[in-house]
């Protein structure tokens, strides 16, 4: 065994004989527990964090395969390998099918159990690893990175999981702040090509010439200031992922070599003869009406449908008002814990003051207002008079709300939302789900979810 802490291994089994001699043979690598039941062995689980356990199959009382799915309904789970001294085919498949790693018959080949013990832990560990590797991904650039429970969000959530095992291109078409970059790392992460770079690139920051240059690379002298050969972004993302952001603001000509690469996979470096070819993925966002733009011929039609093979919209803010409060203590946490404020709390009324404002700025414009508070607001509760005056100027002639409940949480500020939309349409479903920005079988779930179905 390699250096550090050594593996814990319980050892269950009626037999003393049996304990106490698994024990000799283990006790040089691994950190040993003793039990004589099932009960004894789930006492050690409750207070251990059980690397393996060796469990006869036959015990008085609790028998092993009993243990087994006890043990494992645990958090963390130890890896299981059954013993017994009457083994059967039928026996060692229950065991398996209940979650075993192994089966060993009595009397055990100590070199056949350590070689079993040190498989089980590596393929422990390296469950583990990718476990943890998955969550960090997840966290990153997964789905869980985009918070929302409406309709419409669920939707899009729909879409990127259908969408991202292909290789079609994606067109993603909202107002700015709405979440595109996010949409299109998880369209890139959920696929096949998730291993390859995903490379961005934001079209409207860059003159056509430089735009140009940085999509397809340039020649050694092809222009002022190129000095030597340099790849393209589409080089550097081959056998992976393109992201165009904001698409709409590229010039006529990048527009045809763009279809170009659309169609056959190939183009020239600026100032170069030789074809190159790419295997890219395509993903483009824009702000802008693009059909209209084609209608007015501000850009190409044949490129609008090569980009258009799949769209998804994202949502505005304002489009989806019942995610405000996820989005809000989704923000808080993170801000709160990169500035060691963990502590630190909304007042319902505050949440609801941010419920109603508009959100021109969509998601952005709230995680920067959420950041801007965890770091100036001195109290450990957000309150209305800590908001920006924009969010309080905004929201002033909006009904006012009964007095919030002290320590009032993030369900309940959603509550009195919902109570003051369905108190000004006078208890009209339909136009509170308006005012809400929600559809109305959203607007029924909450209901019931809240108790307000008599409302």
């Amino acid at each position: 065994m390699s250096g550090g802490l050594k593996p814990l291994v319980l050892i269950v089994d009626d037999e003393r004989n049996t304990r106490e001699g698994l024990a000799r043979a283990l006790r040089k690598d691994y950190r040993l527990l003793l039990a004589d039941s099932g009960a004894a062995a789930l006492d050690q689980l409750s207070r251990h964090s059980v690397d393996v356990m060796l469990s006869d199959v036959r015990m008085p009382g609790m028998d092993g395969l009993t243990l087994l799915r006890r043990a494992l309904a645990r958090s963390p789970q130890p890896v299981v390998i059954m013993l017994t001294a009457y083994g059967t085919v039928e026996t060692a498949v229950e065991a398996i099918k209940a979650g075993a790693y192994n089966f060993l018959e009595k009397p055990v080949n100590l070199d056949r159990l350590d070689h079993m013990l040190r498989q089980a832990l590596a393929s422990r560990n390296l469950a583990e690893e990718n476990r943890r590797l998955r969550e960090q991904l997840e966290a990153r650039f997964g789905l869980e990175n985009m918070v929302g429970e409406s309709a419409p969000m669920q939707d899009v959530f729909g879409l990127v999981r259908q969408v991202a095992p292909s290789r079609t291109t994606v067109l993603l078409e909202g107002e700015s702040g709405t979440g595109k970059e996010l949409v299109a790392r998880a369209l890139h992460q959920l696929s096949p090509r998730a291993k390859a770079p995903l490379v961005a690139v934001h079209c409207a920051a860059l003159s056509p010439q430089l735009l140009e240059s940085e999509l397809f690379g340039h020649e050694k002298g092809a222009f002022t200031g190129a000095h030597e050969q340099r790849a393209g972004r589409f080089e550097r993302a081959d056998g992976g992922t393109l992201f165009l952001d904001e698409i709409g603001e590229i010039d006529p000509a990048t527009q045809v070599k763009i279809l170009r690469v659309l169609e056959e996979r190939a183009f020239e470096r600026v100032g170069g003869r030789d074809t190159l070819s790419v295997d890219v993925r395509l993903i483009a966002a824009t702000n802008r009406d693009l059909k209209a733009m084609v209608d007015a011929g501000e850009f190409r039609e044949d490129l609008y449908y090569r980009l258009h093979v799949v769209s998804i919209r994202l949502p505005p803010l304002r489009e989806r008002r019942e995610d405000i409060p996820l989005l809000l203590h989704h923000y808080l946490a993170i801000f709160g814990k990169e500035n060691h404020r963990p502590e630190l709390g909304f007042t319902s009324d505050a949440v609801a003051t941010l419920c109603a404002y508009r959100w021109p700025g969509n998601v952005r414009e709230l995680r920067n207002v959420v950041e801007s508070l965890v770091v100036l607001t001195r109290g450990d509760k957000i309150t209305v008079r800590d908001l920006p005056e924009p969010v309080r100027e905004d929201t002033r002639g909006a009904p006012s709300l009964p007095p919030a409940p002290a320590g009032g949480s993030m369900a309940e500020a959603e509550r009195r939302t919902i109570v003051r939309a369905l108190e000004t349409q006078k208890g009209n479903r339909k136009r509170a789900a308006e005012e809400l920005g929600i559809s109305r079988r959203t607007l029924y779930r909450k209901l019931e979810k809240y108790g307000l179905m008599d409302f």
